[in-house]
Parts: C-alpha cells; sequence; structure tokens
C-alpha cells in the first residue's frame, strides 16, 4: 500500500498521506514521499498549489515514535521541513481529526490551514523528552500569539478547532463533509491568479516578515518593479480592459 497517495488535477497536486492504520504517523518513506510531492509541486509549471491531507480518522498525530529509534531515522528533519520553507507556490492543509507534533509542523509549513470542527491540535514531544524538530518551536509563534504558542508547546496540552481559529492557527472551520471542497474552493481562486505575481507574492511577504519594516518594503518594491516589467502584468491589464479572462504565461 502507498504510504501517500499523490493525484494531480486542473493545477493543483492533492497529496494525501496514507498511513490510516498508524493515524497517518510518518515514518522516513512517507517523509521522503512527501518531499518528492513538494518537490514536483515545485518543479513542474503546470502545478500551481499544493493540497496535504490524510486518510482515516487523523491529518497526522507525527513522526512514527516507534520508527523514530531506528537508525533510519536520523537526519530525518532534512528534507521535508527545509523543502517547505523554500517553497515559492502555495500549500493548503485540509485537516481533520488529529493534529499533532509533526503533522502540526506539517500544517504549519502550509500557506493556508482549513480545519473540521472535530480536528485538535498540539505538540506533544515535551512529554516525550524532545522538542519539535521540524521548525515548530519557530513557527508556531510566528502564527499565534506568543504566550498561547508557549503554553502548548511546554505542556504538550491539545486545543480544539474553535480555539485553533481564535488564536488564528487556522483560516477556517468547517463540517467534514466540506473540507476537500473548501479547499478546492480556494485552490480554484489561487490558480486563476497570475502564477508569477502568486509565487512573487509569497517570496515577497515570507521575506519581508524578518526584516525591518523599511527593508521589507524594499524588498516589496523590488518585487512589484520585477513583476510589472513581464508579459503577465501585461495580459492581466489589457484582459481587465477587454474585459476577459487573463491568457497568463508565467513569464
Amino acid at each position: 500500500m502507498e504510504k501517500v497517495i499523490v493525484e494531480k488535477a486542473n493545477g493543483v497536486i492533492y497529496v494525501k498521506l496514507n498511513r490510516p492504520e498508524v493515524m497517518n504517523a510518518c515514518d522516513g518513506d512517507t517523509y521522503n514521499a512527501i518531499a518528492d510531492a513538494w518537490e514536483e509541486l515545485e518543479n513542474d509549471p503546470t502545478l500551481r498549489v499544493g493540497i496535504i491531507s490524510g486518510e482515516g480518522r487523523a491529518f497526522c498525530v507525527g513522526t512514527d515514535v516507534k520508527w523514530v529509534n531506528s537508525p533510519a531515522a536520523d537526519g530525518y528533519v532534512d528534507r521535508l521541513y527545509p523543502r517547505l520553507l523554500s517553497m515559492t507556490k502555495p500549500v493548503i492543509a485540509a485537516i481533520h481529526g488529529h493534529c499533532n507534533g509533526g503533522g502540526l509542523e506539517q500544517a504549519l509549513g502550509a500557506d493556508i490551514r482549513v480545519s473540521t470542527d472535530d480536528a485538535h491540535y498540539g505538540f506533544g514531544e515535551i512529554r516525550l523528552g524532545w522538542i519539535p524538530g521540524g521548525h515548530g518551536t519557530q513557527r508556531l509563534p510566528r502564527v499565534i500569539p506568543l504566550g498561547n504558542a508557549l503554553e502548548l508547546l511546554y505542556t504538550g496540552n491539545r486545543i480544539d478547532a474553535a480555539e485553533a481559529y481564535r488564536l488564528g492557527l487556522v483560516n477556517h472551520v468547517v463540517p467534514a463533509a466540506e473540507l476537500m471542497s473548501k479547499c478546492e474552493q480556494i485552490a480554484t481562486d489561487i490558480v486563476k491568479s497570475a502564477p508569477l505575481a502568486v509565487q512573487k507574492m509569497k517570496t515577497t511577504v515570507m521575506k519581508g516578515l524578518d526584516l525591518p519594516l523599511p527593508e521589507a518594503v524594499k524588498v516589496e518594491k523590488e518585487s512589484f518593479e520585477w513583476l510589472m516589467k513581464t508579459e503577465d502584468a501585461k495580459e492581466g491589464a489589457t484582459a481587465f480592459a477587454e474585459k476577459r479572462a487573463p491568457n497568463w504565461q508565467a513569464k
């Protein structure tokens, strides 16, 4: 059985974790297969957005604890999480059930998070004598208030979907039956946008977050000026004036 199912349609790559018997806990093969999928999204110009989800009762409960103490686990965080950090194309996380540990780190690595109303979130590593190793200690305080992030990290406690939404951890909370349709609606809207502009938007925002405001606005200015010289920028304005859908060429 494939540990990760990958499908592609209409500019979207669908990545589904497929280890329901262990609530999609990830071993090395699983992490590598997910990284492969994100490499494909990044490098294939026909793919514009990724959606990651999980089979069964969970999105992902994190790293397979039975596997992580084996020699094969050495360096397991060295590929997937840096790949997520350097992505220029958007990723949407479709989250249901358990989203813990490395699963929450993968969700935090996505740009947009859509949650079912029965989902819950947390970092339990502290109770195993670990800390998160897939950028969780750095990403969580950048998404929710510092005090709330530290409480979750220090205690290993979990929060439900309503609290995750209140804190800004997730963008939307929907019934389970509407999870994928909501993600696909967002993905469809992104696919309609100019591909170069979407990629430049993401890299500009992410780079600017780590800079003082005066330097960050210079990054924005550089991105804006670069985009305005592209064929797609001209096509967008022309299509708007002619009241038609633009024909993006990504150049």
